[in-house]
């Protein structure tokens, strides 16, 4: 199977989209972060479980978000790399480095879709402190 120069290339426009989704969600996080270690701080005893609960959703997303990061630039790279070797007519490993760097891709979706799984968690947490304050449709 032989690909051509110009198939790597194709990945370029979805890898520039998805890394400005990738940084839009982390800033999105580290904004979180912040607003929460500010309220950590205020907490006289610092034992609210809610909050402790979003810490620890938050530890997992940054994980995430900086395996989506990290495999996304490797894929990138890969993609450049093996451009190079077509460019030299060294197909077998351009076409090597082409599918590696598929895999990564892969693995930065996959990354990215569990995130999207437990950001949802972080809402269901909020979620469930607010039904404990609010009062039974019986009261109201």
């Amino acid at each position: 199977m032989t690909i051509e120069l110009s198939t790597p290339a194709l990945l370029f426009p979805a890898v520039s989209l998805l890394f400005l989704s990738y940084t839009n969600r982390f800033l999105a996080l580290s904004a979180l972060i912040r607003k929460l270690h500010t309220d950590w701080i205020k907490l006289p005893e610092n034992c609210d479980s809610a909050l402790l609960a979003q810490i620890s959703n938050l530890r997992q997303r940054l994980k995430l978000i900086r395996w989506m990061q990290v495999s996304g630039a490797l894929s990138l790279f890969l993609c450049v790399t093996s451009m190079g070797f077509m460019l030299f007519d060294v197909q077998l490993i351009g076409t090597v480095f082409f599918g590696v760097a598929l895999g990564l891709m892969a693995v930065s979706l996959t990354a990215l879709v569990r995130e999207a799984y437990v950001s949802g968690g972080a809402l269901n947490i909020l979620l469930d402190q607010t039904g404990k304050s609010v009062p039974s449709s019986k009261d109201c």
